[in-house]
């Protein structure tokens, strides 16, 4: 892992609350798989060089990367930003896959959107369920054969049952002020609608402050049956009957 420079080529509306950068990266970033993230930092910014924000890219195209971030953040394009990376590592996904539900509750659910073309040309049908601040996200921008279904912040949405008995494997992402709190809803409620959850099938998606990015200061530390493990290395997806969420 290297901190490298990237090339703010162009900022583009996703929709009315995110925007879309698209970034010239060093080669190194490009090897990036769905759910690795990248550290940030603008350039010039040596006040706080282990408070940086973490990036999930979106896309990546040829030698273009696509990350998302608020409407409220400003970017120019020609501007050249510090990305350190890869972190941690790719989705876990079966080789047979059908379905996949991905969950993203009081956030907007970008930390889950990169595999979601790739998934839909292997033939494998994906649906984003928005719960609670999640649903004032906008979905025009992503590939209509997504199925979208919006829910309140109580993890109420019509046929759960349905929903997760459909899916084969569900990837989450929640306010990351409340992660732990969350995932143990999110595991008692799957456990009421399935009975079973194997392994394998329900991951959360943490976001820690990742001071370093490598391991090193157990800042991302998280509770497992096995002993605590550092979400910058094995996350940031992290199967949830693995983990110690009372």
């Amino acid at each position: 892992m290297k901190e490298t420079q990237a090339l703010i080529q162009r900022v583009r509306r996703a929709n009315s609350t995110h925007q879309r950068l698209d970034l010239s990266v060093d080669s190194s970033l490009l090897t990036l798989k769905a759910g690795q993230a990248l550290l940030y930092r603008p350039d010039g910014d040596t006040l706080q060089p282990y408070l940086r924000d973490l990036w999930f890219p979106v896309d990546i195209d040829k030698d273009t990367l696509t990350i998302e971030r608020p409407i409220s953040e400003h970017y120019e394009p020609g501007s050249v930003i510090y990305l350190t990376g890869l972190i941690g590592k790719p989705f876990r996904f079966r080789r047979t896959l059908r379905n996949v539900l991905l969950v993203a509750h009081d956030t907007a659910p970008t930390p889950l959107l990169m595999p979601v073309n790739p998934l839909i040309r292997n033939q494998v049908s994906v649906t984003l369920l928005l719960l609670g601040d999640a649903s004032a996200y906008e979905t025009d921008h992503l590939p209509p054969e997504v199925e979208i279904i919006h829910g309140d912040g109580d993890f109420q949405w019509p046929a759960r049952v349905t929903t997760v008995g459909w899916a084969d494997q569900v990837f989450i992402t929640v306010a990351p002020e409340a992660e732990i709190e969350s995932f143990r809803r999110i595991w008692q409620l799957f456990t009421e609608l399935r009975h079973d959850i194997p392994p394998s099938y329900l991951f959360g998606v943490f976001r820690p402050p990742f001071p370093c990015g490598v391991g090193a200061c157990d800042a991302c530390l998280v509770g497992t049956g096995k002993g605590a493990v550092r979400v910058c290395v094995e996350g940031p997806a992290l199967d949830l009957t693995e983990l110690k969420l009372q």
